[in-house]
């Protein structure tokens, strides 16, 4: 492999769109080739990006020796199979979250990496960008005290174009497409709870429409809130015995939080690069150039113990997929 990584992009959606405008903004990296089923949207895509390839189906992409390594940013259902089948054709995969529909999934994806040898990632970009990373670490450090409260939600009103939410065949519904952010900080902040209280509103189809959470931990709670049915602000607040810390609207894209102690508030911004994708695509050249086949800023079982969460999540609101069964 050289030091310049070649990826590879599936799925053409918003996100990918979103995901490559950032890839171009960083030098050690090409975009070598794209792939839809549509191979005119693919022709497009490859156009306004600059991928020197495109092709109509995921399986040509996954036969391309000079890709290094594939974004999936395909609908829910089938990130594991197309995940398992990128490793068996020995590329690294960057799969958008959730990682899969549920555990078994998850541990099906992390075993053919293992077998592969091959890197995997699962795309939970919020964990890479500075601000986030800061955050964390000022808890770690102890500036807020124990914490003891953490609020955060992702509320916005869908529209009924968008077939992806509401489709649960695509796995659709807000807890695995949205509702993963605020379990995420949850998770990243106090770990796994004690237990889980959750109480949803549900879509036609069957898949949630709202859902809201409390994680219950031995010396903390957590109130969450996801929704396709209406905007909310945004905002995530993490409460400790010495302060608090507040971050900036939209809170998943977080470059800015207030830090607020002893009645003082500080303002600490951190930018990002582009919208944010290209965090977490850096950190993928990195393990690739180390050869490893995980981060250890967000590690397969990181992602293992997310997908617990959102089982036991829709588990409580008795949402089952056709995965399931």
């Amino acid at each position: 492999m050289s030091t310049k990584i070649k990826w590879g992009i599936i799925g053409l959606g918003k996100i990918a769109h979103k995901f490559a405008s950032d890839l171009l903004l960083l030098n050690n990296v090409e975009l070598e080739a794209v792939a839809s089923r549509d191979l005119a949207k693919a022709k497009v895509f490859s156009k306004t990006f600059h991928s020197k390839k495109f092709y109509g189906s995921y399986e040509a992409l996954f036969q391309d020796e000079l890709v290094d390594i594939v974004y999936i940013a395909t609908p829910n259902n089938n990130h594991a199979q197309l995940t398992i089948l990128a490793l068996e054709h020995k590329k690294a995969v960057l799969c958008e979250k959730p990682f899969a529909i549920n555990k078994q999934q998850v541990f099906k994806m992390i075993e053919a990496s293992k077998k592969n040898n091959i890197f995997l990632m699962e795309a939970l970009w919020t964990r890479f960008l500075p601000a986030i990373k800061k955050i964390k670490s000022s808890i770690e450090n102890g500036e807020i005290g124990a914490i003891k409260y953490l609020n955060a939600d992702f509320s916005f009103k869908a529209l009924p174009s968008i077939q992806r939410i509401y489709d649960k065949e695509l796995g659709g519904g807000s807890i695995l497409d949205i509702g993963i952010y605020p379990i995420f900080l949850a998770y990243l902040i106090l770990g796994m709870p004690d237990k889980i209280i959750a109480k949803a509103h549900y879509f036609e189809s069957g898949a949630d429409s709202q859902v809201s959470i409390i994680f219950d931990y031995k010396n903390a709670q957590a109130v969450l809130f996801s929704s396709f049915n209406s905007n909310s602000k945004r905002e995530a607040k993490i409460s400790g015995t010495l302060g608090e810390i507040i971050i900036d609207s939209p809170w998943n894209e977080a470059t800015s939080f207030s830090l607020i102690k002893d009645g003082n508030e500080e303002k600490i911004s951190i930018p990002k690069i582009g919208k944010g994708y290209a965090h977490q695509i850096l950190e993928c050249n990195t393990c690739l150039l180390e050869n490893l086949t995980e981060s250890s800023l967000w590690s397969h079982q990181n992602s293992i113990e997310l997908i617990t969460l959102l089982d036991a999540v829709r588990k409580e609101i008795s949402l089952v997929y056709a995965e399931d069964l």
